[in-house]
């Protein structure tokens, strides 16, 4: 009880901490830049609702894929040039999108590129970044730095929403036509890849790691060796939330709320701009709700109302209500994202953060993979449709994950037996 609440890093880790913040900050402003004309652009240069929702996919099959293999390589090949690739593929892919409309030279970029549909996390970043911030900060700390880092995150995907579409629709109405100004929008992105290979170059040998080693007798899957049964179960669990989401990834909702109610570029970059930033603040509030309840009950109890919420949204008859029912689900929605990021790195053994990072992330990306595809069928016959399948497998997965992982608690909860939250947390151990 006398000790505080929150640990300052080591001085001579910040700077690594600052560069990591930053590369967050730019990577999300790039993909919520583009995630709001990702759609747009694609119908304008000629594909079907079908073919988007393909496409979309391929982007996330792709991004799966490259993402396993450079997390499960990281620690040998080293992390800061794992993110180096990462940023060199971003950018590759950003070039690709503005130089071709050729479906099958898309397809291609979109498979080995990294392209976010969803204005979320896509590529190797987010794994190696997450075992990096563990690794230079205190386990106290820990969830308060996830908070920082994911609303650094939503603060960007929300600017960058606001840009992207204020951008396209200045352009249009300087007499660009739409299919320019969403190319001037990917320029962005493509530049956005070049200037993180500058960031990720700057960062300092502390945020390396010696390569894994398995324990006499036990195998080495992936990275992983005492904790492949809990990675593997969180992984399955976190795929079936990202499948769900797939249906409502960023770019889906725009175009939703495109074909519903006519909004305009400018329009749905505001209405990502305000839901980014309510993202954010509620990533922040959730590491003071983790210290109460815990992190397991934090992720579980947050999360439900936001999928009711999410249910509402294409029930409310008038775009004023429709938006309003989406920025309050936002305003929660995100409480389960640091919350989740640390207590996957503290149910872990230390040598295993970057692959128990990995794997679940890649679950989660290949979790998504289909439901984009699915989501562009059913827009063009059952538009409401993905709200409903999102929100209800969603709350399907909060059940699932409490009932196995109420009993299962971080280092920082049950050290602390005396206090109010751990008293709780300990009868249901």
């Amino acid at each position: 009880m006398g000790e505080p609440i929150m640990r300052l890093p080591a001085p001579h880790h910040r700077r690594d901490i600052v560069f990591l913040f930053a590369t967050r900050f730019i990577r999300l402003f790039c993909y919520g830049f583009l995630s709001v004309v990702l759609a747009l652009y694609l119908a304008s240069a000629g594909f079907s609702d079908q073919a988007i929702g393909m496409l979309l996919t391929v982007t996330l099959i792709g991004d799966a894929g490259i993402s396993l293999w450079l997390t499960t390589s990281a620690d040998r090949i080293g992390r800061r040039m794992t993110l180096i690739l990462g940023a060199a593929l971003m950018m590759l892919a950003g070039i690709a999108f503005v130089f071709t409309r050729e479906p099958l030279l898309l397809m291609i970029a979109a498979t080995i590129g990294v392209i976010s549909p969803s204005g979320n996390e896509i590529g190797p970043f987010l794994s190696v970044e997450q075992a990096s911030l563990t690794q230079l900060t205190p386990d106290r700390s820990r969830t308060h730095v996830f908070a920082w880092y994911n609303l650094a995150g939503s603060l960007a995907t929300a600017l960058g929403a606001l840009v992207g579409g204020l951008l396209a629709h200045v352009l249009q109405n300087a007499g660009f036509s739409p299919l320019e100004s969403y190319r001037v929008v990917l320029t962005g992105y493509a530049i956005g890849g070049g200037v993180l290979i500058v960031f990720f170059s700057c960062l300092s040998p502390a945020v390396e790691v010696k390569p894994a080693q398995a324990p006499t007798g036990v195998r080495c899957t992936l990275g992983l060796h005492r904790s492949k049964g809990v990675v593997m179960k969180l992984s399955g669990l976190f795929a079936l939330d990202a499948f769900a989401g797939g249906f409502i990834v960023q770019s889906i909702v725009a175009y939703w709320f495109y074909l519903r109610f006519g909004v305009d570029e400018g329009t749905l970059g505001a209405i990502f701009f305000g839901a980014n930033i309510l993202a954010g603040i509620s990533a922040l509030l959730a590491a003071r709700v983790a210290a109460r309840i815990g992190l397991v009950r934090t992720m579980v109890f947050t999360h439900l109302p936001s999928n009711i919420l999410l249910c509402m949204v294409p029930l409310m008859p008038t775009l004023p209500l429709a938006i309003g029912v989406l920025l309050l689900r936002f305003s929660i929605s995100q409480m389960d994202v640091p919350t989740r990021q640390s207590y996957t790195m503290a149910v872990v053994a230390p040598d295993e953060r970057s692959a128990a990072s990995g794997v679940t992330t890649i679950a989660r990306s290949i979790g998504a993979a289909p439901s984009p595809a699915l989501s562009g069928i059913l827009l063009a016959s059952l538009a409401s449709a993905p709200f409903f399948l999102a929100g209800g497998l969603k709350i399907i997965y909060d059940l699932l994950l409490y009932r196995g992982f109420k009993a299962i608690r971080p280092p920082e909860e049950s050290r602390y037996p005396d206090s109010a939250g751990s008293r709780r947390r300990l009868d249901t151990s």
